[in-house]
């Protein structure tokens, strides 16, 4: 849906993002991941049409109007409003700038503080809103015009696990129904909800592909096993493992060099003496494929 080609920002002598080229696919969910000064919330304005790009091109399938604006829904981290308004006052507002046909409009401001869960406070003042609410509220906005592309940038960051939990719902809902490119750096969040990762690390794109391949090439073989005799002593004497861990004399966690050297494992155990009691391969989490490509 979206092609990016060699987008990049400077700032005077500062490089926040060097080029950049990946693809987006339509009806995907892509977290972008990467530490604090990465160049995630630059990459987002220059994708949302906030910033110019200092080099690069973005282009939209089907949309020769360089304007894509109108195709994108953004959130910002901190979003902002005018706490004298109500949410429907404020969505009439953000409906008005983003050009929404004032016989939808109405309908629209319904159906989506419906989806938010703010129906029941729409003529509230947004001053005495929650955190939790507000994110509901800028979610609200980002969708009103029905964008193509919605674009997140750390939608749960300030929220209590309450608030986050609401707002991840609602990701889920919303994957049916468009693309989404949201960057977080809460890893256990993007693992819940995305198919697909970009990573940056200093201005860099170091990773864009799916996530399941990011945990398989670089996640680690682990194994747990028990026997019924004592293990320990046993499991260093195997050239094969990688490490170690103990949970008592019979159970250990192991990390394999290579998947094949699961059977010699097996072989190794019974040739030592030792029955086999329980096998199961430990699946790595987002996080440990996180650290790997990050170096850490």
């Amino acid at each position: 849906m979206v092609t990016v080609k060699n987008l990049s920002k400077t700032y005077k002598k500062h490089i926040a993002v060097q080029p950049m080229s990946f693809s987006i696919g339509k009806g995907r969910c892509i977290a972008l991941l990467g530490p604090n000064g990465a160049g995630k919330t630059t990459t987002l304005q220059m994708l949302a049409g906030l910033l110019v790009p200092t080099t690069g091109e973005i282009e939209f399938a089907g949309n020769i109007d360089k304007d894509h604006r109108t195709q994108i829904g953004f959130l910002p981290q901190h979003p902002s409003f005018f706490n004298w308004m109500s949410a429907a006052e404020f969505l009439q507002f953000a409906g008005e700038l983003s050009h929404v046909p004032k016989k939808q409009l109405a309908r629209r401001i319904e159906e989506t503080l419906a989806f938010v869960r703010l129906e029941d406070v729409k003529n509230k003042k947004i001053g005495g809103f929650s955190g939790g609410m507000k994110q509901r509220l800028g979610l609200a906005q980002a969708l009103l015009h029905e964008p193509e592309l919605l674009i997140l940038d750390e939608p749960v960051s300030a929220l209590d696990p309450a608030g986050r939990r609401d707002v991840l719902e609602l990701m889920k809902q919303l994957k049916s129904h468009m693309t989404i490119l949201f960057s977080t750096h809460i890893l256990h969040d993007a693992e819940q909800v995305c198919e697909d990762i970009l990573m940056l690390k200093d201005g860099n794109l170091i990773w864009n592909g799916m996530l399941a391949e990011l945990k398989q090439e670089n996640g680690a073989l682990a194994i747990k096993l028990r026997t019924k005799e004592p293990i320990e002593g046993v499991l260093e004497l195997l050239d094969f493992i990688e490490e170690v861990e103990y949970v008592d004399v019979f159970t250990a966690k192991v990390l394999m060099r290579n998947l094949a050297d699961s059977n010699d494992l097996v072989d190794s155990l019974l040739q030592h003496g030792r029955t086999l009691v329980h096998f199961e391969w430990l699946q790595d989490s987002l996080e440990d494929a996180y650290m790997k490509v990050m170096g850490k």
